[in-house]
């Protein structure tokens, strides 16, 4: 698999005390969680309609969806590093995952 997560993490967190006229990560952090997860959030939607008006058949609709999904993985991305967390931890839960049936994932959730 790809290391582009594990690259995009370490230059997200070389970023991060960059100067916020400078860098667009660095100013995002600069904002602080609540500007960072409404980005996310934005991304999301964004992502979401990108889907919903998906025709496969259509190039530019494809790219659409793989655009936007880039864009909500990299602010995700943005999230995590202010949280202090990185796809590490995100790869080993999902790791955790292959081993148990989706439903079986979700009933044994406690929140």
């Amino acid at each position: 698999m790809s290391n582009v997560l594990h690259e995009l993490a370490t230059i997200l967190e070389q970023r991060k005390s960059a100067s916020k006229e400078t860098s667009y990560v660095a100013s995002l952090h600069d904002k602080g969680l609540g500007e960072i997860l409404a980005k996310v959030n934005e991304e999301a939607n964004e992502t979401i309609e990108a889907a919903r008006n998906c025709d496969s058949s259509l190039d530019e609709s494809i790219a659409a969806v793989i655009h936007e999904t880039a864009d909500l993985w990299f602010h995700t991305m943005v999230m995590l590093s202010h949280l202090e967390l990185g796809p590490n931890q995100i790869l080993t839960e999902l790791e955790k995952r292959l081993e148990i049936s989706g439903l079986e994932e979700k009933a044994s959730r406690k929140i």
